[in-house]
């Protein structure tokens, strides 16, 4: 036999499954656009800190005199800061994306 708990427990997320489906076709799918900018803000995310990481390296390289190079040191961290940072904005979205939805994070 069956548990009467269980079965509302199994229908109620049968019910929150069907809303969150009928609420995506009602909202529509995000265009092509909304990726590609998601893209692009991955990319500038990655590639400014990088960027940064570079052009301070090089003018430290040029006032200091050491074997050591600025320049790969601040361009490794700049890429460092710059993945840590897109990784923060994809879980943002993310969550984002959960909490619309009604998921639980």
């Amino acid at each position: 036999m069956s548990d009467p708990a269980n079965t509302k427990e199994h229908a109620a997320k049968i019910e929150s499954k069907a809303l969150r489906k009928l609420q995506a076709q009602k909202e529509g799918r995000q265009s092509i656009l909304f990726g590609l900018g998601m893209f692009g803000l991955i990319g500038w995310a990655v590639a400014v800190p990088a960027l940064v990481g570079i052009a301070l390296g090089i003018w430290l390289d040029k006032i200091t005199s050491s074997d050591f190079s600025w320049t790969l040191a601040l361009l490794v961290a700049g890429v460092f800061i710059g993945c840590w940072n897109a990784w923060y904005w994809v879980n943002h979205e993310s969550q984002d994306h959960k909490t619309r939805n009604g998921d639980r994070p």
